[in-house]
């Protein structure tokens, strides 16, 4: 196993608005196809999905949610535990479907297990979840791009912003 970063991620908290941070991505050269996010179910660009109604009179909500769907649905994998995913990443189809034998961790921990976290940073990032966070994820196949990723997400608020190593976060940049 090589010490070559494959993937970097941010935690951030809700008030940091997350298109903004996968903007600044993009100009960086990240594609949009090498970035997931796992949202907590509580976090407000989760909310605008889970309390989106037909019975919308005005129609607002339902325009914002039909944002907020093509805009999930360009990314490579958007998740929200408890309530569904966007998958356009056959590589992250693939991490975030897998069933993973871990009964004490919640939904959400077992995903991160999918993207190449370790059992105990899983249950960590998983229980700040919990707390109306997410976690944006991004594939970098270059030590350097993973290294650029960790600064612009600690530059757009991320709390935590660190890089895995080339396990199955390697195969997910190929």
């Amino acid at each position: 196993m090589t010490s070559i970063p494959a993937a970097a991620y941010g935690m951030y908290p809700r008030s940091v608005a997350l298109i903004e941070v996968i903007g600044a991505l993009n100009q960086a050269g990240f594609g949009k196809k090498d970035i997931c996010m796992v949202l907590s179910p509580a976090h407000p660009d989760a909310a605008v999905l889970r309390d989106a109604s037909v019975f919308d009179v005005e129609g607002v909500r339902r325009s914002t949610s039909a944002r907020m769907i093509r805009w999930f649905s360009e990314l490579g994998a958007v998740f929200i535990p408890t309530f569904g995913f966007f998958i356009r990443s056959a590589a992250f189809l693939e991490a975030l479907s897998t069933e993973q034998s871990f009964p004490a961790l919640s939904r959400g921990s077992r995903a991160l297990l999918g993207l190449g976290f370790t059992r105990e940073e899983a249950q960590r990032l998983g229980d700040q979840l919990c707390d109306v966070a997410a976690l944006v994820y991004v594939c970098c196949p270059e030590s350097a791009k993973a290294i650029g990723a960790i600064e612009l997400m600690r530059k757009t608020g991320a709390r935590e912003a660190a890089s895995l190593g080339a396990s199955k976060a390697a195969a997910m940049a190929a």
